[in-house]
């Protein structure tokens, strides 16, 4: 592959990824699908229909990653969420602090963009405060704190820290298979229970499941084998093109919120490209401004007060920090890692959730303690 040709397989890769997450912001906006909200109804008012939207979405985001691995589209193997060093501690520790952060801050990195996008003004400012402290943590003075500490506990297998993996070196089926397997069980299991809700049986309800479970599959046939060049003409070796990470990847909104500020910080410098995470970053804002548009929700929306202003100030830093940590979010971790069955993707979901409950509770007794 020459470079104009590799230059034009970038754009199509690109446009694609925009593409997709124009759907993802318009679903997420229509539907108003959201983690947060989704242990929020379940916390307050024992309401469990938009877990059953996530659930769904994470079933068909599973079944849909190993079936491109089954049918050699994509590897599993060189996905952002493959390695064989098990970081439980930052996944438990950068989840916690990302899953209270995102209740003190009114949304996830995603729920953030699409709150943007439907003219949250509090939402901007999240983004840019959250992006600040997440490249930070890449790679400034809260990253040095990360590589000393939670970083180094970690547990180094002989193959890669996924469940396929353990299963199959203990029953000695091999990998692909596994997956498949468990994919069809875990993932078939997810949409079972979203469908077992009779209340859940609406279209919007479905169309955030499926939707958003189907933006992540094509992500990551778009980023995986789309974008796959076996060997870049610069390099001679293999690529995947338009990558921060330089390896598969799909959605996740908090490092690649990072580099966009960073990509508008810096915009006239030419070794500062777009990739496929800051393309998806102005998707979901767009998408989500065309239906909020089209549907009569677009609201311009401000901070309450001094009080509204630090939670959402203290919310981003914790999510920035929180979400580089654990190695994404709610989607990063929560839809894209998790569909890929990474051990490391499973405990930082199980840490998100948990810190979110906690921020729940948190203001449940803020507003008690005011009364």
């Amino acid at each position: 592959m020459d470079s104009s040709a590799l230059s034009s397989l970038t754009q199509q890769v690109l446009i694609a990824a925009f593409a997709l997450s124009m759907v993802f912001g318009a679903i997420a906006q229509r539907t108003h699908f959201c983690t947060m909200g989704a242990v929020s109804d379940i916390v307050n008012m024992g309401d469990w229909t938009r877990m059953r939207m996530w659930g769904m979405a994470v079933g068909v985001a599973m079944i849909g990653f190993f079936t491109l691995a089954a049918m050699g589209l994509i590897d599993p193997a060189k996905t952002l969420y493959a390695s064989n060093r098990f970081i439980w501690l930052s996944a438990l520790v950068g989840g916690a602090l990302f899953g209270f952060g995102m209740v003190l801050s009114s949304g996830c990195g995603s729920k953030t963009l699409v709150r943007i996008g439907g003219g949250s003004l509090k939402s901007l400012v999240v983004f840019v405060v959250m992006g600040v402290a997440a490249f930070a943590t890449l790679k400034g003075l809260t990253a040095v704190v990360r590589v000393a500490t939670v970083d180094r506990v970690a547990i180094d297998f002989a193959g890669n820290a996924t469940l396929p993996s353990w299963v199959s070196a203990a029953t000695g089926i091999a990998p692909a298979a596994t997956g498949v397997g468990l994919a069809l069980l875990i993932g078939g299991c997810l949409i079972l229970w979203a469908f077992w809700g009779a209340d859940f049986r609406r279209f919007d309800n479905l169309l955030a499941g499926l939707g958003i479970g189907g933006v992540i599959v094509g992500m990551w046939w778009v980023s995986g084998h789309l974008g796959y060049v076996a060997e870049h003409p610069d390099t001679l070796q293999e690529a995947f093109v338009a990558t921060n990470s330089g390896r598969a990847e799909a959605l996740s909104f908090v490092s690649p919120v990072a580099y966009t500020v960073d990509w508008v910080m810096f915009f006239s410098d030419k070794s500062k490209l777009i990739t496929i995470g800051i393309a998806s970053v102005f998707g979901v804002v767009a998408g989500s401004a065309l239906q909020a548009i089209f549907s009569g929700n677009f609201r311009w929306e401000g901070f309450r007060d001094a009080r509204d202003t630090g939670n959402h100030l203290v919310g981003a830093v914790l999510m920035g920090v929180g979400g580089v940590t654990a190695m994404g979010c709610t989607v990063g971790q929560g839809l894209s890692g998790v569909s890929t069955l990474s051990a490391t993707s499973v405990v930082a979901l199980a840490s998100i959730l948990a810190g979110c409950v906690a921020g729940l509770k948190y203001q449940i007794w803020q507003l008690e303690r005011s009364a």
